[in-house]
């Protein structure tokens, strides 16, 4: 048996947030099916009330490798911290300096695009390599590593 895995994320914004993180892993928002252009266009023939046609979204890898990412909005916003968030490998095989001039280099491209920077980590060989906690719009974590 294949299994495939797909990320779930509650959101406020789930169009937002899925543009969000579509700009920051290189994925796209995921087109609406054949035979409609926009999924507006779709939602529509499909009969989905104007209030509604923003309660899901997803992100999809455009070379098919990774997981997609679905978003789906819920009523009550974020309380605690994520008990399971993403790592972007934003440095794989750089260390020191490198690596966190490398780390800031993506924070500040994704703090362009919404996210707030949290924490950084410096590194401290030989167990931790350095790191940046980030929050996406909504104010989930991820690291930057």
């Amino acid at each position: 048996m294949s299994l495939e895995v797909q990320v779930t994320v509650d959101a406020e914004d789930p169009g937002a947030l899925a543009a969000f993180w579509a700009t920051a892993l290189g994925y796209v928002v995921q087109a609406p099916p054949p035979p409609f252009s926009s999924w507006d266009e779709a939602l529509e023939a499909w009969g989905v009330p104007a209030g509604r046609r923003n309660d899901a979204s997803a992100a999809v890898d455009p070379d098919d490798r990774g997981p997609r990412l679905f978003f789906q909005r819920v009523p009550e916003g974020k309380t605690a911290k994520n008990r399971v968030h993403l790592d972007l490998r934003a440095a794989p095989g750089l260390t020191g300096e490198e690596r966190m001039a490398a780390l800031e280099t993506e924070a500040a491209r994704l703090v362009g695009h919404g996210a707030t920077r949290l924490l950084r980590v410096d590194p401290e060989p030989p167990l931790i390599g350095g790191n940046i906690v980030m929050a996406d719009p909504e104010g989930n974590e991820f690291c930057l590593d």
